[in-house]
């Protein structure tokens, strides 16, 4: 039996190799070259965005790689996704990335030429056995790469082998403060491609919600109906894009008041409410961010309507501040106001000045959204938080209440309900268009739309 050569990623269990069985492994496969006609979805809009970088940078190296694996426990990984300033560069959005790298290579007094390093379709013959042999890279373990011409037709961008790169000088994407920066800043605002890329992630996120209320009956009867809920997302998102673009929150009753509860192993009760958040990543590794809070059985209690509507009447303020040249800030502060001067109604603050507020919102009512649920997160504040909005950015509004359990300053019946609405939306040049409209917002819309997939099963 052959020794596993050493460049080869093997697991411990795997079998030893007969040099019959490798001289066999080695011949007798017929050609399968991708389509001529396959290019990646963002193939036209790339190139302004590489160009776009390049002014910034002009006669220096850039390097943004895609990422590498990370271990999840002994010989198995976490599921990859290239980073998404690589992604937005070059367009490709696959597994297949991993390790790869494009550089920006100086070119004439202002310009670049980029250049993408990677590891290419293995070869059949000539004894290379990782195409059969290599759990990480293998095409038989994880699927077919482009060869270098292949490459180089998908993405219109000259490709080589990564074992060429080396170790070049230059700005590198994530360790490079100025580079990393300008990279989130590049993306503030969305061409129409990626609009449409963000609308097409929002549609499919409806279509989840859709699902998940026609499973209530089934999630109800489950000891952990928060992971049926997860499960059903999951499935449409994974059906119908890349998967989940971050960690679907199901939290039902009290739950609801922990902002960012992923454990999803609770109880649902038909007495209590359900705070879905969860957002479908396209192919393209666009996603949406939307939240809804829904009666569990399908009628809200006065109670509940009360937090409910004091929680929309602020994303109706907060949606109402946006248009472009307004501050950032501005939809929030809307936002916050009515839920200051509603908490003072209600008794619970003596009146509605200052932040007291903040014990019962806790977080900021909204981020940019696009290739990153929280998108373009390493801008200068000078740009996002204390900039301005600009038509083509697309962003969240999403105030919440979050009325923890155990919080004495309440009255009784208030405790223990959380309640958050998140839409998504896109600066206009008037104003912003909803994009996730389809899902109702108010309480009798919900009301309705839950009574009509709950009778049509």
């Amino acid at each position: 039996m052959t020794d596993t050569p050493s460049r080869l990623n093997t697991g411990s269990h795997d079998l030893p190799v007969s040099p019959e069985l490798s001289r066999f492994m080695a011949g007798d496969w017929a050609a399968s070259a991708l389509p001529g006609a396959t290019r990646v979805p963002a193939h036209a809009v790339a190139p302004a965005r590489r160009a776009r970088l390049s002014a910034l940078f002009p006669g220096e190296r850039l390097i943004v790689p895609a990422g590498e694996l990370r271990v999840r426990s002994n010989d198995c990984d976490h599921r990859f996704r290239p980073h998404s300033a690589y992604a937005w560069l070059t367009g490709l959005t696959g597994e297949d990335q991993v390790g790869h790298v494009l550089v920006m290579e100086p070119s004439g007094p202002h310009g670049h030429e980029a250049v993408l390093y990677l590891r290419p379709r293995s070869p059949r013959a000539g004894g290379n056995e990782e195409f059969y042999r290599d759990r990480r890279y293998g095409e038989f373990w994880v699927g077919r790469r482009p060869d270098l011409a292949e490459a180089e037709r998908l993405t219109g961008i000259r490709c080589a082998h990564l074992d060429a790169l080396g170790s070049p000088a230059g700005r590198v994407a994530g360790t490079d403060r100025d580079l990393t920066v300008a990279l989130s800043e590049l993306r503030l605002v969305k061409d129409a491609w990626e609009v449409e890329q963000l609308q097409l992630a929002v549609d499919h996120t409806a279509a989840g919600f859709e699902d998940v209320v026609r499973a209530l009956p089934r999630a109800l009867a489950h000891p952990r109906g928060e992971r049926w809920i997860e499960g059903v997302f999951g499935l449409r998102a994974r059906a119908e894009g890349n998967g989940t673009g971050y960690e679907t929150i199901a939290a039902s009753g009290a739950h609801a008041c922990v902002l960012h509860w992923i454990r999803n192993d609770g109880r649902l009760s038909g007495d209590e409410l359900l705070l879905l958040d969860a957002g479908v990543e396209t192919d393209t590794l666009y996603t949406a961010d939307i939240t809804r809070t829904l009666p569990l059985s399908g009628r809200f209690s006065p109670v509940q309507r009360q937090v409910y509507e004091l929680v929309l009447a602020a994303q109706d303020a907060g949606m109402a501040a946006l248009r472009p040249g307004a501050s950032f800030r501005d939809f929030h502060r809307a936002g916050m106001r009515v839920i200051a001067e509603g908490l003072a109604e209600w008794g619970v603050l003596k009146d509605a000045e200052g932040d007291l507020h903040r014990r019962y919102t806790l977080c900021s009512s909204g981020h940019m959204l696009g290739l990153d649920v929280h998108d373009c997160a390493k801008a200068r504040a000078e740009t996002y938080l204390d900039g301005v909005l600009e038509e083509g950015q697309v962003l969240t509004v999403e105030p919440g209440l979050y009325l923890q359990p155990d919080d004495e300053t309440l009255p009784a019946e208030l405790r223990g309900i959380g309640v958050r609405i998140e839409d998504d939306l896109v600066i206009t040049a008037d104003g912003a268009r909803l994009m996730s409209g389809a899902l109702p917002r108010t309480v009798a819309g919900i009301e309705e739309w839950m009574g009509q997939l709950l009778d049509a099963r």
